[in-house]
């Protein structure tokens, strides 16, 4: 894929690896953006994939941003008008990639994940931490506010006041503090996390694909619509849904008690 990234998949489960151990696996003041951006584009393009795991190597997630590359800030050099261009080019093309992805996502947090790394689990439908992991939504212990949207990811993923009190402290929370306030569905051995990271997404990949799509795009658009819009909207995918060679066999495989086998086309 790329310096950064490392993209693998194995059936319908496409697994993306940060993999640049050393620096923590920062996502900024290197091509992790743009790895990001070009990965989910495939995976958008390609309907064999029905599931995406992203976890990192080493003992960290993902450290956020690069604090040396923030540096070029202090020195006069960058205008904040051409900041926010770099903001809005950058870091948030990499939120709303993930984010916006209509196929299902699961952060296998692996250990710290800080600032935008925090904010990167946040991105995914559904998160696993190892018993290592810890979250942090540090930008106010370094001056700055979160850039990348973490401010409308976190409270949607934790509560308000949770969310608050995370942001401005900015103070770590653990894996265990992170089962109980929500911000992850489980928590597991460092040397099962994978594991438990496959076997989720293995679940959700035995499933129709476009219609796994369909509903994600779902769950994403009634975040903000009106009722009655997100009613409208259920409509049409369903007239969708209903007329695809999965659902028939979803059917067919039901009646004749037998496990279905779905195909990659609708």
């Amino acid at each position: 894929m790329g310096d950064f990234l490392i993209y693998e998949q194995a059936d319908h489960v496409v697994t993306l690896t940060m993999n640049q151990p050393d620096a923590r696996n920062p996502l900024t003041g290197n091509t992790a953006i743009p790895e990001f951006v070009g990965a989910f584009e495939r995976i958008a393009a390609d309907p064999s994939v029905r599931a995406v795991i992203i976890t990192g190597n080493g003992p960290a997630f993902c450290s956020g941003g690069n604090l040396k590359d923030m540096k070029r800030y202090q020195t006069g050099s960058v205008q904040p008008i051409k900041t926010r261009t770099e903001y809005r080019l950058g870091i948030q093309q990499l939120t709303l990639a993930v984010y916006n992805s209509e196929v299902p996502t699961i952060a296998a947090v692996n250990g710290p994940a800080i600032g935008a790394g925090c904010d990167l689990t946040c991105m995914c439908d559904i998160r696993i931490a190892s018993e290592k992991a810890v979250f942090a939504e540090s930008f106010i212990k370094v001056g700055i506010v979160p850039g990348d949207g973490g401010a409308w990811l976190l409270p949607r993923a934790v509560g308000a006041s949770r969310a608050a009190e995370m942001a401005f402290t900015g103070e770590p929370i653990d894996a265990r503090e992170a089962l109980a306030c929500g911000l992850v569905s489980r928590v597991v051995p460092p040397g099962d996390l994978l594991a438990e990271a496959r076997k989720v997404a293995a679940r959700i990949a035995a499933n129709p694909g476009e219609t796994l799509r369909m509903t994600k795009r779902l769950l994403r658009e009634g975040e903000h619509l009106r009722l009655e819009t997100l009613l409208e909207l259920s409509a049409s995918f369903q007239a969708l849904a209903h007329t695809t060679s999965q659902h028939a066999e979803a059917v067919n495989a039901f009646l004749e008690k037998r496990k279905p086998v779905f195909g990659d086309d609708a």
